[in-house]
C-alpha cells in the first residue's frame, strides 16, 4: 500500500473514531409519561327557609312573636361565617312618629325551639340595623354555629320579637308599619393546603 493510500486510510479512520465518540457522548436512552389534570371550583350556596321569616299585624306593646328558621348549606364547600346586614323602613300612618319605631321592637337570638329561655344575643332592631355584619357574626353566628356549616348540612335559628311595652304612652306608633330585610351572606371557611 502506498503512502498515500495509508494516510487516506488513517485520516478515515480518524474521522470515524471522532465520529463515533461525538455520537456516543449524545446517546442517552429516555422515557416519558403524560398526566391528565382538571381543576373544577366548588359551590357555595347559603339558602334560608323559610324566606319570610316573619309577617305580623295588630301588634301592641308587650306583644311576642317567636318564629323560627333554617340556614342551609347546599354548596360544596363549608360555610365558615354567616354575616346578617339589617335594614328597615318605617311607613308612618299618622305622620306624628317623634321615635324610631325600631327602638321599640326587640330581637331576641335563641339556640333553639327547645330551649327558648337561652339567649344568645338580645338587641333592638335599631341597634341591629346600626351593627356591623361582623359584630353580628360575632354576636350570634359564632356561638350558634361553633364549626360553621358543613357542605349539606343545616342548622336552625330561632328569633324572638318583642313590641316592648316601656311604659309610656306609645300611642304614635299605632297604625305604623315596619317592613324588615334581613340579608344573609355567607364567607367560605379557609381551605388547609394539603
Amino acid at each position: 500500500m502506498g503512502i498515500k493510500k495509508q494516510l487516506g486510510m488513517g485520516v478515515m479512520t480518524a474521522a470515524l473514531g471522532l465520529s463515533l465518540m461525538g455520537g456516543g457522548t449524545y446517546a442517552y436512552f429516555s422515557d416519558g409519561e403524560a398526566t391528565n389534570n382538571a381543576f373544577a371550583a366548588g359551590t357555595f350556596d347559603l339558602a334560608v327557609e323559610p324566606t319570610q321569616v316573619i309577617e305580623v299585624d295588630n301588634m301592641q306593646p308587650g306583644d311576642s312573636m317567636t318564629r323560627d328558621f333554617e340556614l342551609q348549606n347546599n354548596g360544596s364547600l363549608a360555610i365558615d361565617k354567616v354575616l346578617l346586614e339589617t335594614n328597615y323602613d318605617v311607613i308612618d300612618a299618622e305622620g306624628d312618629n317623634t321615635g324610631d319605631f325600631g327602638t321599640h321592637i326587640e330581637v331576641e337570638f335563641l339556640y333553639n325551639a327547645d330551649k327558648l329561655d337561652e339567649v344568645i344575643y338580645q338587641t333592638t332592631l335599631a341597634e341591629l340595623q346600626s351593627m356591623s355584619p361582623e359584630a353580628v357574626n360575632e354576636h350570634v353566628f359564632d356561638p350558634l354555629l361553633e364549626d360553621g356549616l358543613e357542605p349539606g348540612t343545616g342548622d336552625d335559628l330561632v328569633v324572638k320579637f318583642n313590641f316592648v311595652d316601656n311604659g309610656e304612652d306609645q300611642n304614635q306608633f299605632q297604625g305604623d308599619s315596619l317592613n324588615l330585610e334581613w340579608t344573609f351572606n355567607a364567607q367560605q371557611a379557609a381551605d388547609e393546603e394539603d
